[in-house]
């Protein structure tokens, strides 16, 4: 009984500390005319950690910087010699990201990560991995090459970042041509133009162009909240969202247009994204799935390991009882909170009983064994940028033998569309709830208005249980709805008082 919401379409320190865990993969390109098909996606990292910025150094050949032993070096893919990999750097004194092609040369450049802390631009030989500082004063973020002297890149400022102009480069001099920008800078295909997203407005950031010569700027679309993009040579744009591909042909398309979608379930936020100059290949990045990382947060703590644990979770991390009761905020002091805990519970294990995952969201069943006591709980998980953001606890307080029949009650009175039956099963003053806590209705009267001209509008009406958890006086439905020839999956939170359903918490 769950009701549709729209789908709408990271200034970031280069620290290996909470980043997620991503994976680049290379998907074949079949263009004909203006027709675009994309097949054989393939993991190509095959890493556990960070493995990001891929870049196409010719045809058949892409690099990214890639996790090893707690820091990131460059490597280099080949496509065509067995799928083979090979290290181009190994520097023991800092992180490579952001590798690219220095134009007319076989050498890359490449943002380090310093152990001073400092962030700088650097140039690589692809034979031996010996480097040099190419730009220096500036903390830099992101680059591309314009020509061989002239860098356009995004420094580090304050709480954001800045595009400038470099050149010539061996000088290091620069000019700052917009303030708050984002990370993507493209050549822009046919033309002397660069491309780079504004972020003047923060609630729609826009692709513009940018004449390194001039410093003139133009705007060339919306992108909304997205920040990762890359040009085909006819002017196509592409664009990453969740775990689908949109184009934009410029000049011909009126907006963003879905271009494939992909069923792995770890294809999930699709970012990064590169395209071969014969454009027979697209290489993008894809963070593991919302339900690998929860489970590796489990196995961490079965194994006890602390770092690897607090590692799962974001720095700004909400742990709260159900369902919007924080109990403290924060990785710290997570950390310290469950070092305590280990310290004076030698024996402790959590068991998965049952997993519900919808979009970024994983709840588990779990049996806790702490000492020789086992208890039931619910645990929420909420997953963003590959990292867990808010873990939010049901705990069995109590046992309400009639919940999951006062629930199975509606569920059968909302498939056979009889509103009286279905509303019976609710209280007078029910509630029905956004996760975590924001209020849809109050009331039966509101319900009644709302359902009753559904239930009469829509005979295909049904709803499917996929799965359920049962803790207490709350019922955890995976439901798969059909509702006017659409399907799609939903998640309910019921909770009975008195025999009746007081509150239902929708997670979407």
């Amino acid at each position: 009984m769950k009701i549709l919401t729209l789908l709408t379409l990271p200034f970031i320190t280069l620290s290996l500390f909470g980043q997620p865990d991503t994976e680049v993969y290379l998907v074949d390109i079949d263009k004909t005319g203006t027709q675009i098909q994309l097949s054989n996606p393939r993991n190509i990292s095959n890493n556990v950690g960070y493995d990001n910025q891929p870049y196409f150094y010719d045809d058949n050949s892409v690099l990214f910087a890639a996790t090893r032993a707690d820091q990131t070096d460059i490597l280099k893919f080949n496509i065509l010699e067995g799928s083979t990999s090979s290290w181009l750097t190994d520097t023991p004194s800092g992180s490579e990201y952001s590798p690219i092609r220095i134009p007319e040369s076989n050498a890359i450049s490449a943002v380090r990560l310093d152990f001073d802390g400092l962030q700088r631009l650097y140039e690589y030989d692809p034979e031996d991995g010996s480097s040099k500082v190419i730009l220096k004063g500036a903390k830099i973020g992101y680059h591309v090459w314009y020509t061989s002297d002239m860098l356009v890149a995004t420094i580090l400022a304050e709480n954001r970042m800045d595009l400038i102009v470099s050149y010539p480069v061996g000088t290091g001099k620069y000019t700052t041509t917009q303030k708050n920008v984002g990370r993507s800078l493209q050549n822009i295909p046919n033309t002397e133009l660069i491309s780079f997203i504004s972020k003047e407005n923060p609630e729609n950031w826009e692709l513009k162009s940018l004449n390194p010569i001039t410093g003139a700027t133009e705007k060339i679309i919306d992108l909304g909240n997205t920040e990762d993009i890359c040009w085909l040579p006819d002017g196509t744009l592409l664009a990453g969202k969740d775990n689908a591909l949109y184009k934009y042909q410029t000049k011909k398309d009126e907006g963003w247009v879905l271009l494939q979608s992909f069923t792995d379930k770890n294809i999930n936020r699709i970012t990064r994204l590169a395209v071969n100059e014969s454009t027979t290949r697209l290489a993008f990045v894809a963070e593991n799935s919302p339900e690998d990382i929860v489970q590796k947060q489990v196995e961490a703590f079965n194994a006890r390991n602390l770092n690897e644990f607090a590692a799962c979770y974001s720095e700004d991390v909400v742990v709260s009882n159900f369902p919007n009761d924080v109990l403290y905020e924060g990785n710290e002091t997570l950390k310290n909170n469950y070092d305590r805990f280990y310290a004076k519970t030698p024996k402790v294990a959590v068991k998965v009983v049952k997993r519900i995952s919808i979009g970024n969201t994983v709840m588990d069943e779990e049996l806790v064994t702490v000492g020789d006591k086992t208890h039931q709980q619910i645990a929420i998980y909420e997953v963003k940028n590959g990292l867990i953001s808010r873990m939010t606890f049901i705990h069995q307080n109590a046992l309400y033998l009639l919940a999951e029949e006062v629930v199975q009650r509606q569920l059968d009175a909302y498939n056979a569309r009889d509103i009286d039956g279905f509303l019976e099963t609710y209280t007078d003053d029910v509630q029905l709830l956004n996760f975590p806590a924001q209020q849809q209705s109050q009331g039966l009267e509101e319900m009644r208005k709302g359902y009753s001209g559904y239930f009469e509008s829509t005979p295909d009406l049904h709803c499917e249980i996929k799965n359920r958890i049962v803790i207490g006086n709350k019922v955890i439905d995976e439901e798969y709805i059909t509702a006017n020839g659409n399907s799609y999956s939903a998640v309910a939170v019921y909770e009975v008082e008195s025999g009746k359903i007081s509150k239902v918490t929708f997670i979407q």
